[in-house]
């Protein structure tokens, strides 16, 4: 199922030590965030997901995070974090749809993952599953922390491939953060970066 297109709009928004971040990611479009570590880069995801408290108004098209229940938010804008978490023994347990061919295009994966048990997964098949289980939910705006960290470079770059196809055609909204400059320089489509209290925009090649 196809989502209406619809953009993810920050307004004066402070959690931690930002302050009146203010920033709209349009549909199929990708913002990466970067900054220092410490600087706030979690947090500011895990407000935007509605996970931890913040002034200020965050809207998915019309709707605004505020206007509805937290658990009906979080199922439009899904927060993919670094290290993922799994509550069933088995890969295929967690609450997805088994016959969804999807799991055929993550890069490396394949039906068979489905009766793997998790405690048998490295920690970059762990984060290649966690976004095919996000992606499964068909959200409208994900939030992804590090997504590729674990992975070697060929891998990742298979899984921005793979991302960015999905992100285009559902026309998803996306904030990703991101370290490397390669990254930032193939996957964005406009790139901001923590600057003690406050965002900076930057070209998405720096």
């Amino acid at each position: 199922m196809e989502h209406a297109v619809m953009d993810l709009c920050l307004q004066e928004v402070s959690v931690g030590a930002l302050r009146g971040v203010s920033l709209t990611i349009g549909s199929g479009e990708v913002t990466c965030l970067s900054g220092p570590s410490g600087s706030g880069k979690s947090r500011l995801l895990r407000a935007v997901a509605d996970l931890d408290p913040h002034d200020g108004r965050i809207f998915l098209g019309e709707d605004e995070q505020n206007a509805m229940p937290a658990n009906r938010w979080r199922e439009q804008v899904i927060m993919v974090p670094a290290d993922s978490q799994w509550w069933y023994d088995a890969v295929g347990d967690h609450g997805v749809d088994r016959d969804d061919a999807m799991i055929d295009r993550v890069p490396g994966m394949g039906r068979e993952v489905l009766d793997w048990p998790v405690n048998r997964l490295s920690s970059g098949e762990r984060q290649r599953l966690a976004l095919w289980r996000a992606l499964v939910r068909n959200p409208r705006a994900l939030l992804l922390d590090e997504p590729t960290a674990n992975l070697d470079d060929d891998m990742a770059e298979a899984v921005e491939r793979w991302l960015l196809d999905e992100i285009r055609r559902r026309q998803m909204a996306v904030l990703w953060v991101a370290h490397d400059r390669a990254q930032i320089h193939r996957v964005a489509d406009h790139h901001v970066a923590i600057c003690g209290s406050a965002l900076e925009a930057r070209d998405a090649g720096d």
